[in-house]
């Protein structure tokens, strides 16, 4: 049989993430973004054999820019694709790991609307167009949720009624399970160990961040919650806080929920502590010019991450490595050195030279001689997704 081609789409709520997956190549095939759905800037970004592209696709919602997606998706495909992947936020309790899209599935996915309200709506409109445009290819999704699935009750219950979890699922789900999962069993991969038999660290950082303990394949905790917003700092999120202030700030500046909730998703984090940005390269930049701000949201970081990690190691029986990902966790030896400065106690420590090669891809250890397990592993959630979904597929 000849190698399959898998489309993986990933929509928001004005945007298309695309990749084409051919099974036997590790690059994609086609990639590309359509963003500003719905707005006269409405426009459609694609990288393919022939290079760069970009159209005006003006007012374009997802089914039309579904539309315009499919030829490109079909011609880099030679005509042969396969299937379609959907990244799904949010599956709730429901999902424990990808499935085949039927009406069932439609449901529940819009089932557990109200826990991501920002994203499964997003991600139910594409997969409701794609159905339409392509109803003869099967079509899956895959939930950034299943994977935390395996958490034991007493990692993801809060100390709450019981009653809000048993009548409203006020839970702890966590996210980024589909990068958790790949970087884990390819870091499993690079230092030949069984998976199914290895216990990680893993700590994915981009504008959303968080962290993992994986033990033998399954995630036994990680640090977002019930949504997005909880444990780390992150780019405009502020991760923890005290859970009592929404009440204070209420209270003393008569805020709304909504302007609270805003505060902490869309002001904080990175861009609250610097006041200058959510980038963490910018950050670095400015922190070497001497900017207090800059310098500060570096430090908190880092310090969180480290005592993140630090907690996750409660779910291990013992540490085969932590590993890095995602845009800021690939690219930046700073935060990598920092926050490991701040694991002692757990014996890891860098080679300064191997983490400042790790960098754009590059992949592979970095701790010092002599010390626990560090590497850098670039994550790849587009690939795992065309994975998940071609296990799915008909014979």
């Amino acid at each position: 049989m000849s190698a399959r081609n898998i489309l993986v789409i990933n929509c928001g709520s004005s945007s298309i993430k695309f990749a084409l997956i051919n099974e036997a190549q590790p690059h994609f095939t086609l990639s590309g973004l359509a963003e500003r759905l719905g707005s006269p800037q409405a426009e459609l970004h694609w990288k393919n054999a022939e290079g760069k592209r970009s159209e005006l696709i003006q007012g374009a919602d997802h089914r039309q820019a579904l539309s315009r997606i499919l030829p490109l998706a079909e011609k880099a495909a030679g005509g042969q694709l396969h299937g379609i992947g959907h990244r799904v936020v949010h599956g709730g309790e429901h999902f424990t790991s990808a499935c085949l899209i039927d009406q069932a599935a439609l449901q529940a996915i819009a089932a557990t609307a109200a826990l991501a309200p920002l994203h499964n709506p997003a991600n139910l409109q594409g997969i409701e167009a794609a159905l339409k445009l392509f109803p003869q290819l099967p079509q899956v999704a895959v939930f950034d949720t299943a994977f935390h699935q395996s958490m034991p009750e007493h990692a993801y219950r809060y100390a709450v009624p019981e009653a809000l979890y048993r009548q409203h699922g006020v839970r702890r789900y966590g996210f980024h399970g589909t990068s958790h999962r790949f970087v884990s069993q390819r870091a499993s991969e690079l230092c030949q160990l069984d998976y199914q038999a290895s216990c990680w660290l893993t700590a994915h950082l981009g504008n959303g961040c968080s962290t993992a303990a994986v033990v033998n394949g399954h995630s036994q905790d990680t640090s977002m919650g019930l949504t997005p917003l909880e444990g780390l700092v992150m780019g405009t999120r502020s991760g923890d806080v005290d859970p009592n202030l929404h009440g204070h700030l209420a209270r003393t500046l008569g805020w709304s929920l909504e302007q609270i909730d805003q505060m902490l998703n869309k002001e904080s984090g990175l861009l609250g502590l610097s006041g200058l940005s959510n980038d963490m390269r910018a950050l670095e930049e400015a922190r070497e010019q001497g900017h207090a701000g800059a310098t500060l949201a570096i430090e908190v970081f880092c310090y969180r991450l480290a005592k993140s990690l630090a907690a996750m190691g409660c779910a291990l029986p013992r540490l085969d490595g932590l590993i890095f990902t995602g845009g800021i966790g690939e690219n930046s030896p700073l935060i990598r050195s920092r926050t490991v400065a701040h694991l002692r106690l757990l014996n890891l420590a860098l080679d300064e030279t191997a983490n400042a090669q790790c960098i754009r891809g590059q992949e592979g250890a970095i701790q010092a001689a002599g010390h626990p397990r560090v590497l850098v592993v670039p994550t790849n959630e587009e690939r795992q997704i065309a994975l998940d979904t071609l296990a799915l597929l008909p014979a």
